[in-house]
């Protein structure tokens, strides 16, 4: 999401954890190479692969999938690719980017809205003018009737992504945050935004953080993600539970049940690309399902960080490569 809807990974007792993090680590270190993007880029099936998970280079080709998603009977959340912009103008560019994706959401009609990063609206320049562009960006979708949730980024971002949330959220009711539950601090992170009344999406996380501020166990992080799942779907603001774990899906629903929360108080979402046949069971099933697409020039550190979410890919895409 991405903030990132993926596993974290297998437990340290795993025999398998440490190859599996060394290659996370080298996946992620050839994301921001741009001499092997350009070799890559020679073989047409890599490019092709990507589409599964990208929903395009375009505008266009984004709101196309969201028509796609939308006749599914899911809603979409759109994506601009693209963070830690270096200038000013990449920001405000960002930033005029994304409200023309709010205009022709609301021109075309379909059932969609948008994802940001704040370090691509400038928070690594000046918090300040990262806040003026988030803020514009907010009130332009309040005048659409639209919702913007702002991704979370590595741990380095995470208390000044919430802080500017939290400031835009005591102006304007449309904006909401993500928290992962591989953080030791999300508890009560979470249990701030519920007093807030901030919708919340919950995902699991999927950056290389130090032990300092991050479960490194699976199961750790998978037991937070259900006390904290615990703790949104019992207040009375509408949440997104982000995962493309069964186990933590059959926890939400389960626990749904027990409380007689109705399907309609909460959502799931998943990636574009990812468990579509989950998707649609959900859907089918009667859940709200949101499904984030992501597009945009910027797709190929995106794409690769999808493969180091899941190091098992790598050998599916090496060998599709061999036989373009």
């Amino acid at each position: 999401m991405m903030t990132r809807l993926a596993e974290l990974g297998r437990p340290r007792s795993d025999p398998n954890f440490g190859s599996d993090l060394r290659m996370r680590a080298f996946l992620l270190f050839l994301s921001r190479q741009e001499a092997f993007k350009k070799f890559i880029l020679q073989f047409g099936f890599f490019r092709r692969t990507a589409w599964r998970f990208v929903a395009g280079e375009s505008l266009e080709d984004a709101i196309r999938v969201v028509g796609e998603i939308n006749r599914t009977g899911m809603r979409g959340s759109l994506d601009l690719l693209g963070e830690n912009v270096d200038s000013r103008e990449a920001a405000l560019g960002a930033r005029d980017n994304i409200l023309q994706m709010l205009d022709t959401i609301s021109r075309e009609r379909v059932d969609c809205n948008v994802s940001i990063k704040l370090t691509q609206l400038g928070l690594d320049l000046d918090p300040e003018f990262c806040y003026e562009n988030l803020k514009t960006i907010v009130s332009y979708s309040r005048s659409l009737d639209n919702f913007v949730r702002v991704d979370m980024e590595d741990s380095n971002y995470t208390q000044r992504t919430l802080d500017l949330v939290s400031r835009a959220r005591r102006e304007l009711d449309n904006v909401g945050v993500v928290i992962q539950s591989y953080l030791y601090r999300s508890e009560r992170d979470v249990q701030d935004l519920i007093a807030a009344r901030t919708r919340v999406r919950l995902c699991k996380g999927a950056y290389l953080e130090p032990d300092s501020v991050a479960f490194r166990d699976k199961r750790d992080t998978d037991a937070n993600f259900v006390r904290l799942m615990k703790l949104l779907l019992e207040s009375d603001t509408y949440h997104a539970i982000a995962t493309h774990d069964e186990a933590m899906i059959r926890a939400t629903r389960g626990f749904a049940l027990e409380k007689k929360i109705s399907q309609d108080r909460f959502e799931f979402q998943m990636l574009y690309g990812v468990r579509r046949d989950l998707q649609k069971k959900l859907t089918r099933d009667g859940y709200n399902m949101r499904v984030y697409i992501p597009f945009g020039r910027s797709w190929y550190p995106y794409f690769m960080r999808r493969l180091a979410e899941r190091p098992a890919n790598v050998m599916f895409v090496l060998r599709s490569l061999l036989r373009d």
